[in-house]
């Protein structure tokens, strides 16, 4: 049973069992939770109950969540978003807090990570400088991910900007590097 001074916490992925699990998992935690697969359900569901939190995904049905963190903030002000992703990035990691996030956690993330990062003060940026550089495909995968956001997630657009085809670009996009 949630108390009543439990606070309300949105999660927002468009796998349902993902989110079925997190908000579950959330409530168990003390959350008051509520789930939505897709930006209309994620602004009504923010507009009808004005969470304190808010856990993103980045990809919501093939378009950029990072549209939704205005809306959402519009709809919930003051609400704390941490953006979750399995596609993390040092620019959307920069454009997620620009737009008024105040964390991001690459998945997979444990639960007590996801909580700290929630309730965390300041945005921890880690200062660690890796022993070896980044790898090449780790390099392109950033510049992709940078076009990409210049063109606000489009990806004919991003394709073009990068010379490249289309298909191409997409079979990159579906195969993020490992590691730095």
């Amino acid at each position: 049973m949630i108390a009543d001074n439990a606070p309300t916490l949105l999660v927002v992925d468009d796998d349902p069992a993902f989110n079925r699990v997190l908000v579950r998992a959330l409530a168990q935690r003390g959350f008051d939770t509520y789930g939505a697969t897709d930006s209309e359900g994620a602004l009504e569901l923010a507009q009808d109950h004005a969470p304190e939190f808010i856990v993103l995904d980045l990809n919501i049905g093939g378009e950029s969540g990072l549209k939704l963190i205005r809306p959402l903030l519009e709809a919930s002000p003051g609400a704390r978003i941490l953006v979750l992703t399995g596609y993390a990035s040092i620019a959307t990691a920069v454009d997620a807090v620009k737009l008024g996030a105040i964390q991001y956690l690459a998945k997979p993330a444990e639960l007590d990570a996801i909580i700290k990062a929630l309730r965390a003060e300041d945005v921890v940026i880690d200062a660690h400088v890796p022993d070896a550089p980044m790898s090449v495909d780790r390099l392109e995968w950033e510049h992709i991910q940078r076009v990409l956001a210049e063109h606000e997630g489009n990806i004919s657009a991003t394709a073009r900007a990068l010379q490249m085809h289309r298909r191409t670009l997409q079979r990159k996009l579906a195969r993020p590097p490992g590691g730095a």
